[in-house]
């Protein structure tokens, strides 16, 4: 059955209509030392038109690949009917591990957050409130099983006004603080609301970390056509002493009958590990 971190009440919703063919884990290329990871910001239920987004998530996610999938800007609110969005998706891909982190209490009516999904076994989950609280920004990591051992995967999403660098340095370290320092491989990933040249993601970069995406790479994760400027702040940070980046690109990017996924565009990637 779905494994979802989440308030009863949403859990047994999901389940409900799950098919059990979902169910099985799958190790596959994660287990010959490759690693396939995506991240996509949602965008919660802007614009009204989540049943017509969500198939084209779910097709843009399912093209990606991935053996773990962090998602942000996830939404569940009992006052208009919706249930949490992470697991709509995960039901449509057939990935039988849900995670969801918040701010609001489990229970509360609306909760809005960031998810990872994955089809790896998962040996732990844990969650953070990111300093400073009054962001009320949040960390989720899950440490998956592959074939090569545990990797602990992080998604997260960061202050976002352009001038808040600071803001997100804090954030970073209150993050990086908080993980484990066993020497589990680490991936980071999300919409970090800033560019690779941002002084608050400095933590991020080299030794310790590599980008998916080179600097240069791809022109924008941020969608021009829901007036957006073009930059890139959707990134995957890899741990550099155990993976090399095999393949990143950008997923999502194109319309369907003239409706986008979201305001971001996706990004995925293969990992290879060391």
């Amino acid at each position: 059955m779905l494994k979802a971190e989440l308030d009863r009440r949403v859990l047994l919703a999901a389940m409900a209509g799950l098919p059990l063919a979902a169910c099985a884990h799958r190790i596959g290329a994660a287990g010959a030392g490759e690693l396939g990871v995506a991240t996509f910001n949602i965008w919660h239920d802007a614009g009204g038109q989540w049943p017509k987004r969500l198939p084209l998530l779910v097709t843009a996610l399912r093209g990606a690949d991935a053996d773990v999938i962090a998602l942000e800007e996830v939404l569940e609110d009992a006052g208009k009917g919706l249930p949490n969005q992470a697991i709509a998706i995960a039901r449509e891909l057939g990935y039988p591990e849900v995670h969801f982190v918040a701010p609001d209490p489990e229970g509360a009516p609306k909760r809005f957050g960031n998810a990872i999904l994955t089809r790896l076994p998962v040996i732990e989950v844990a969650r953070r409130k990111l300093e400073p609280l009054s962001d009320y920004r949040t960390a989720i990591r899950v440490r998956v099983k592959t074939g090569r051992g545990p990797v602990d995967v992080v998604a997260a999403h960061l202050a976002w006004q352009p001038e808040a660098a600071a803001v997100r340095a804090e954030q970073i370290a209150d993050l990086l603080g908080w993980l484990p320092t066993d020497g589990t491989p680490l991936v980071v990933m999300g919409d970090f609301n800033a560019p690779l040249d941002d002084p608050g993601l400095a933590a991020m970069g080299p030794p310790r970390f590599t980008s998916a995406l080179a600097p240069g790479a791809v022109p924008t994760t941020l969608n021009p056509a829901r007036g957006h400027a073009p930059r890139v702040i959707d990134h995957i940070f890899a741990d550099s002493a155990h993976f090399a980046i095999a393949v990143a690109k950008v997923i999502g990017s194109e319309p369907v009958d003239g409706e986008y996924p979201s305001d971001h565009f996706g990004v995925a990637a293969r990992l290879i590990r060391r």
